[in-house]
């Protein structure tokens, strides 16, 4: 948490010491994605896919059901993973990235379960894999997937 801190610190002390802008917000979430994907192991343009999909990179968006932040993370989830404040862009997406290298941890690197589970929680998928019947869950992984070779692309560009 300090070193996320630290490093919006440095990249605002930089800006400043060149002339430059800031990062505005959306580059300032990447940067985190970035770091905290190469931290836990997950790749970076799932998480990417994942803060698009979910909230538009806005990270102050709350769902109907609660969710909250840029990987729009439950309440309950949030505590989980020691997400005091959810609408601080570091911190929602440590969080949020934490929860996605567990439940790779749990299905094994299957990322089509992964993103099942993200969406459902792990129990359902647990129980039922892919076999899960809710058309909601089915059209959330597809939608990622969709994303995610988007931001593979994207990353192959640069």
């Amino acid at each position: 948490m300090r070193g996320a801190t630290a490093l919006l610190g440095i990249a605002l002390g930089v800006a400043t010491a060149f002339g430059s802008e800031p990062p505005d917000v959306q580059e300032y979430a990447e940067r985190c994605a970035g770091y905290y994907a190469r931290q836990y192991d997950v790749p970076p343009a799932l998480v990417r896919a994942i803060i698009q999909v979910e909230s538009a990179w806005q990270p102050g968006v709350v769902s109907t059901r609660g969710a909250m932040g840029l990987m729009q993370l439950m309440p309950a989830t949030a505590e989980h993973f020691g997400v005091a404040h959810p609408f601080y862009i570091h911190e929602n997406v440590r969080g949020g990235v934490a929860y996605l290298a567990e439940l790779k941890a749990i299905f094994h690197g299957d990322l089509r379960l992964v993103i099942a589970a993200y969406a459902a929680g792990e129990k359902p998928i647990l129980s039922h894999g892919l076999n899960y019947s809710s058309e909601e869950v089915y059209r959330y992984v597809q939608r990622i997937a969709q994303q995610y070779r988007a931001e593979l692309r994207r990353e192959g560009e640069r």
